[in-house]
Order: C-alpha cells, then sequence, then structure tokens
C-alpha cells in the first residue's frame, strides 16, 4: 500500500542561564557528578521555588524569532510521574496555558520551500541524568543518577504534525538548531544533551486525512540519529501494516550501534500525567511593550543573514545556505571579510579547506586554530601572486598545525612563487629536452601529453612555479 508519513518533534533545548529556572545553582556542564544541587532543585520538603526572569525573556526571544504569539498570561503546573532522575516525582513545565503558540517555520528541502506549524513553546524544568552501566538502557545492569542537570531551565518547541519525511525532519531540526543559536539562547550542543528531540512518526494510507496511530521516539541527540532513528520506524510501521498487524502507541529507544527502535514503554497521554497548577509559583503575566522591547531588539537571523551576504557580496543560494547554517561559521565569514578578504573566495575557503579540517578533527568552527584574519592574510599572499593556490593548501595545512602567521611560512619554507619569466624559461626548456616522446605525442595532437609536462616543471619547482606562466611558456615553446 502507498503511505504517507506523519511526523512531529518535540525539540528540547537547555537555555544558555547562569543559574537554573527555580533556584541559584550553577548549569556549568561537566562538573563534578551532583555538586550543583540544593534543596530547591532537590524538592526537598518545606522548599519555594522562584522563576528565573532570564528564562522567560529567552522564552519570549524564541517565539518571537520562531513567528509565535506570545501569551499574556501563562502559568506553570506540575507533571506528575515517577522516573528515577525526578526526586520530585513531577516535573513543574506548562500544560495548558504555555508562553508562546501559534508558530511556523520555513524549511527547504530539495529546491522546495515549506511552511511547518509550530503548536506551542513551553518552560520547564530538565530532569535529572541516569549514568547506564551498559551501551543502551536495555543492555544496562544498573544506572547511577546524576542531579546537576535537574532544574536546568528547557523550552520544549513543539511541531504540527505536518512533517512527510526523515530528509524534512532533519531540516527543520536544523533551521531550529541555527536560530536558536543566532538568537543565543541556548547553545545547542547535541553532544552534550542541550539540544535534542523526540519525534512522534505515524503512517496513514495515502488520500486518508485521519491520522494513523502513532509511536514515538524519545532522546533523539544528533542529526543523523533523527535521519536514521526516522527512517527505520517508517520503514518498520510500513512493514507492520503491510503484514496486517497494527501500529502500538509507544515510546520507542533509537539503538545507534544496531540501527533499530527498541519498545520502551506504552505511551502516556495527558491525562495520565494528571496535571495540576503548579501552586507555589505565580502565573506570568507578561507586559506587552516588554515583548515590543524583545522583539525590537532581536539579533539578525539566519534567513534575513543569507539574503544580506547575496545581497552584498553576490553570493549563490548554495554558498550563503551553507555559510549562514550556522551563526558561529557566518561570524567567521563577516569578520574575514571586513579584514579586506574578498567575499567569494573566504566562502570557497570555508567550505573547503576550513570545513575539510574541521570535519577532519570533529570540531567547530569555534575552535578552528586559524583566526579570520590569518585566513585573510593567506589570501592575500594569493591575490599579490606571492604563492600559488596549491601552496597556499600547504601552507594552511602549516598553519592549522603550527599556529604561525602565513607571511612566517612561507619566509621560512621559501615557498614564494617564481614568476621571474628567465627562470620558468629555463626549466621549461630542460623539462621538453628530456621528455622527447611526450613532445612528440602532443605535437601528434595528443593533448594530454601537456599535462604531464606541466607535472614535471611543477615537480621540479616543488609547486611554487606560476601555473599560469608555466602553461603559456611551455605552449609558447612548444
Amino acid at each position: 500500500m502507498d503511505y504517507e508519513v506523519v511526523i512531529g518533534l518535540e525539540i528540547h533545548t537547555e537555555l544558555k542561564t547562569n543559574s537554573k529556572i527555580f533556584c541559584g545553582c550553577s548549569t556549568k556542564f561537566g562538573s563534578d557528578q551532583n555538586t550543583n544541587v540544593c534543596p530547591v532543585c532537590l524538592g526537598l520538603p518545606g522548599v519555594l521555588p522562584v522563576i528565573n526572569e532570564k528564562v522567560v525573556e529567552f522564552a519570549i526571544r524564541a517565539g518571537l524569532a520562531l513567528n509565535c504569539e506570545i501569551l499574556p498570561f501563562s502559568k506553570f503546573d506540575r507533571k506528575n510521574y515517577y522516573y528515577p532522575d525526578l526526586p520530585k516525582n513531577f516535573q513543574t513545565s506548562q500544560y495548558d496555558l504555555p508562553i508562546a503558540v501559534n508558530g511556523h517555520l520555513d524549511i527547504e528541502v530539495n529546491g522546495e520551500t515549506k511552511r511547518i506549524g509550530i503548536t506551542r513553546i513551553h518552560m520547564e524544568e530538565d530532569a535529572g541524568k541516569l549514568v547506564h552501566s551498559g551501551a543502551t538502557i536495555n543492555t544496562s545492569d544498573y544506572a547511577l543518577v546524576d542531579y546537576n542537570r535537574t532544574g536546568v531551565p528547557l523550552l520544549e518547541i513543539v511541531s504540527e504534525p505536518d512533517l512527510r519525511s526523515a530528509e524534512e525532519a532533519k531540516a527543520y531540526l536544523e533551521k531550529v538548531k541555527a536560530i536558536l543559536e543566532y538568537l543565543d539562547v541556548s547553545d545547542c550542543k547535541m553532544e552534550e544533551g542541550s539540544l535534542r528531540c523526540d519525534a512522534n512518526i505515524s503512517l496513514r494510507p495515502r488520500g486518508q486525512t485521519t491520522l494513523g496511530t502513532k509511536a514515538e521516539i524519545k532522546n533523539l541527540n544528533s542529526f543523523r540519529s533523527v535521519q536514521r532513528g526516522l527512517e527505520y520506524e517508517i520503514a518498520r510501521q510500513e512493514d507492520l501494516l503491510d503484514d496486517g498487524g497494527k501500529v502500538i502507541q509507544e515510546t520507542r529507544t533509537w539503538d545507534e550501534n544496531k540501527g533499530m527502535t527498541a519498545s520502551m514503554r506504552s505511551k502516556e497521554q495527558a491525562h495520565d500525567y494528571r496535571y495540576l497548577p503548579e501552586p507555589d509559583l505565580v502565573p506570568i503575566v507578561v507586559d506587552p511593550a516588554r515583548v515590543e522591547e524583545i522583539r525590537t531588539n532581536l539579533p539578525e537571523l539566519p534567513d534575513a543573514r543569507k539574503q544580506r551576504l547575496m545581497d552584498a557580496y553576490g553570493l549563490s543560494e548554495y554558498d550563503a545556505n551553507v555559510i549562514t547554517a550556522s551563526k558561529s561559521m557566518a561570524d567567521y565569514f563577516d569578520q574575514s571579510v571586513q579584514a579586506n578578504g574578498d567575499a567569494k573566495t573566504v566562502a570557497n575557503w570555508l567550505m573547503g579547506e576550513v570545513s575539510k579540517h574541521l570535519n577532519n578533527e570533529g570540531i567547530s568552527i569555534l575552535e578552528c586554530p586559524v583566526s579570520p584574519e590569518q585566513l585573510t592574510e593567506l589570501l592575500a599572499l594569493i591575490e599579490k601572486g606571492t604563492i600559488s593556490n596549491k601552496i597556499a593548501k600547504a601552507v594552511f595545512e602549516e598553519m592549522w598545525a603550527s599556529r604561525k602567521a602565513p607571511e612566517v611560512i612561507v619566509k621560512e619554507k621559501g615557498l614564494v612563487q617564481i614568476s621571474d619569466t628567465s627562470e620558468i624559461v629555463a626549466i621549461v626548456d630542460g623539462v621538453i629536452a628530456a621528455n622527447p616522446q611526450s613532445v612528440a605525442d602532443f605535437k601528434a595532437g595528443k593533448d594530454k601529453a601537456i599535462g604531464f609536462l606541466v607535472g614535471q616543471i611543477m615537480k621540479q619547482t616543488k609547486g611554487r612555479a606560476n601555473p599560469d606562466m608555466v602553461n603559456s611558456l611551455l605552449r609558447e615553446r612548444l
């Protein structure tokens, strides 16, 4: 049967505040286990939480950037459930009156733009963290509990079930991540769990409007796991339905090593959580003037920045998309251009050599050992004809390893490009004399033979000969 895939994402992002949502404990990642805790975030008897004002501001900022309506009156609720990393036995969250509703986000997939609805954004506290003894929750003999994460502020961004493929889901998650980074409300470090998502997937016969039974995959924490997990789950449900079976409403976990999802528990409904208003926190009343003040001060967001790079520098839409997908990459680009770098050349190097080295070492551009100013200095050496593009790549390698300035490396290694005509002519004549067969092949119409001769000249000069001059002089002499 031909099925239509229906996907909705619930994105959880930890906010970049110094203290937790309801107490003054640090939110620093990587502290010793159970050291950033206090009676409030542990929920000990007699404590009273106090809302962190910065959390509300960040939530409004995210809501406006995602085209949401900011509700003037919202409140917190208790979401009751038992889990070992939840010491209070309830999570303080927002139920029927969240901070933001009715937003949307445009994504681009295969050259087409699609609008994805955003149902709501609500604030809540994170739970603690279980550290499993094995590779997965299903293969562990025991688990230890670290409560440092308990009470770290979270935003949950819930989409409408508008996504129709794993590729669309990945594109949506990438766009939300980029916007949160531009807003500077979250560091979005998926490897540290500060951005993760749950995916709800169902299938229905194409043309049918009633939604099928959904399964949820919990805690997907990389773009790769989102795409692979969804593709696996779509195929699983398709096979199940084709065989006459029924999809069970349940929560599943993704096993990256096995490349498959596995059942964890039956999926709860809202009434299972027995939500009730949080009696220890006052409702949040947002002044409309404050909302407009935050809206006025929103930073340049990815779509606007992409358009600016296209308009100001003539970059292609593809180049602008790649560069603005990450705020730190876009910042690096702007800093390089401001240091007198040619925009198109900077873009090519960012998407080429710089990205290649970042990927090889698995680091972000924030950790790039070559500064924007140093990259611009290297490109200026190419522009002046001091070094060739080929030599520049070797210099960049050395800059990456040694952190030295490009001029220093060029001087130390004697890499200045040979542009003296008489010097190049002498080498060209020598190569012609030493390779009569290649010369004969070229004169017989075999154009590839000239490539061999050019290669011999570049080999003799260790890549330092001006390639344009070499080609021109070689053809003249032949």
